[in-house]
């Protein structure tokens, strides 16, 4: 199950009860950013004369947290999350989508804003559902293909490369599929490496937290007697 620790080598069972308790709100919150993101990215924010959609302060940390629970669970648990995270995305969508079809009260009058925020089109859906997919599970693999190359060694390596990359692949795909043929490439590619460029300054900032919460999940397993 995704919410849920899974047994490692060396872990005894009341270790791995307490990892549950304390990993499922970790998970909780890369859903509820995830779900989140979706919707603020409908806002479009300019930050230091970047142009952003406003999920550039929630998305990328979602990044961080696949990371934690890949180092503490491994690869399986967070493949399984990413996935958790994707068929939760489409049901939001398909919620909204009903709901922005029932007929609105008389004396509502903001189905346009409704209709504008929450009325994606199926291109932007399909862009960021793509890009979430490719992006999250290559993140997982490159995160343990690094850990394998450094022995277990250099968290933060393994968690800045594996970000870094994915993120590239994150915002071209999403910024290729959803605007091409709309805007002209040079401004595509702009669009691209603004984002890509936030995403890095957060990827270089949550360094500190991965270490913190990773120890933070481990500690049990290293104090608690057999």
């Amino acid at each position: 199950p995704v919410f849920s620790y899974t047994e490692g080598p060396g872990k005894n069972s009341r270790n791995n009860r307490k990892g549950a308790m304390k990993l499922q709100a970790m998970k909780y919150l890369f859903v509820t950013f995830l779900l989140l993101s979706n919707i603020m990215a409908s806002k479009i924010v300019s930050i230091f004369g970047l142009l952003l959609p406003a999920a550039v302060i929630a998305y990328p940390v979602t990044f961080l947290f696949t990371d934690v629970v890949a180092e503490v669970e491994g690869k399986k648990s967070a493949r399984s999350l990413v996935m958790t995270g994707f068929y939760l995305s489409l049901v939001m969508v398909a919620l909204l989508w009903a709901a922005r079809l029932l007929p609105p009260a008389p004396f509502w009058t903001h189905q346009e804003a409704w209709d504008r925020i929450l009325g994606a089109t199926p291109r932007i859906v399909l862009a960021s559902m793509l890009a979430y997919v490719v992006s999250q599970n290559h993140d997982v693999w490159a995160f343990h293909w690094w850990k394998e190359k450094t022995a277990g060694r250099h968290l933060w390596l393994r968690n800045n490369l594996s970000t870094m990359v994915s993120q590239l692949i994150d915002s071209a795909l999403f910024i290729t599929v959803a605007f091409w043929g709309l805007y002209p490439p040079a401004a595509i590619g702009k669009m691209v490496l603004g984002q890509y460029a936030v995403k890095v300054a957060i990827a270089l900032l949550d360094t500190p937290f991965c270490y913190m919460l990773v120890r933070f999940y481990e500690r049990d397993s290293r104090n608690d007697p057999q």
